[in-house]
């Protein structure tokens, strides 16, 4: 089966890749030079694939890479080069909680997108995806980046809202399943198989990464303020907008409700030392982090003219 990945040198998309045959997949990505909504470019890389996993993503808005675009306009322009190209299954990888007139452009965009997938036509499963974790991840490698820099971590709101973490190896299970068809079901649920507050699994991660910073309730406008900052100031921000909205919801249940992949497809990993050692990056935040930094040795390494 030759399967095509958007989003293939993204978290998920890379790790999927690793668990395919290189010669029967296709990466398709910015950094492969084919944009997600050009639908003439993705034709020619579908070409002769059985099934795209639609990765592509983004968690907070650069310049003209918008949630609408990116999420929207770049479904669209895979259902329709999927069409042309004779492809015959897609898997798309959303968010668990992704669901309209929510106030959040994120959880709006992703469910559009799915609403597109959905009336396409094409065979398809939609993976509503909760809190995923790994090497490289957003969740895991920031938590430990900064507890290793800052004495102090707050946590959202002063009522635990509760997660299921999930590791990206029981994400990429489910996807390769959706891939081969044995999900009947066209929209799943995909979270971890254990469920806890978010302060309990920051003070996991902290632990592990043998941190002892003092916790401390912030209320949700807070985060929301952190978020707007760390996306002005960093390069990859310590939390999103968008991400900051997932936090004070929670990520535990599908909304709206969907039912999980079935009994030896459903994720099984616990969050426990083993699998949150195996995620943990070195180091702390540095200056290096912030786009202010980046920029002045960006400019520097620029030749100047005259």
């Amino acid at each position: 089966m030759k399967v095509a990945i958007t989003g293939g040198t993204g978290f998920v998309g890379r790790n999927l890749a690793t668990q395919l045959d290189p010669a029967e997949t296709v990466i398709i990505s910015r950094q492969t030079g084919v944009r997600i909504d050009d639908v003439e470019a993705l034709t020619t890389a579908l070409a002769g694939c059985d099934a795209v996993a639609h990765c592509a993503g983004i968690n907070r808005e650069i310049g003209d890479q918008t949630f609408e675009r990116v999420h929207v306009d770049g479904t669209r322009a895979v259902i329709e080069a999927a069409r042309r190209a004779g492809v015959k299954r897609i898997v798309m990888v959303s968010f668990l909680r992704a669901r309209p007139d929510c106030g959040s452009g994120y959880h709006e965009s992703k469910w559009a997108a799915e609403e597109l997938v959905r009336r396409s036509g094409i065979d398809h499963t939609i993976l509503k995806s909760g809190m995923i974790y790994g090497p490289g991840d957003h969740m895991v490698n920031h938590v430990t980046r900064a507890v290793r820099t800052c004495p102090l971590f707050a946590t959202v709101g002063y009522h635990e809202r509760l997660v299921r973490p999930i590791p990206i190896h029981d994400v990429v299970n489910v996807l390769v399943a959706a891939l081969e068809g044995r999900i009947a079901e066209p929209t799943v649920s995909v979270m971890g198989a254990e469920e806890m507050t978010l302060g309990e699994a920051v003070r996991r991660i902290a632990r592990v990464a043998d941190a002892k910073p003092i916790f401390f309730p912030a209320p949700v406008w807070a985060i929301r303020a952190l978020a707007q900052l760390t996306e002005w100031t960093m390069v990859v921000p310590l939390v999103a907008k968008a991400q900051a909205r997932m936090l004070d919801e929670g990520v535990s249940e599908a909304a709206p409700f969907a039912p999980e992949p079935p009994s030896g497809i459903r994720p099984t990993r616990l969050f426990d030392d083993d699998h949150i050692r195996a995620a943990l990056p070195d180091g702390r935040f540095t200056l290096n982090d912030l786009r202010i930094t980046r920029w002045w040795v960006d400019r520097l390494r620029t030749p100047a003219t005259s």
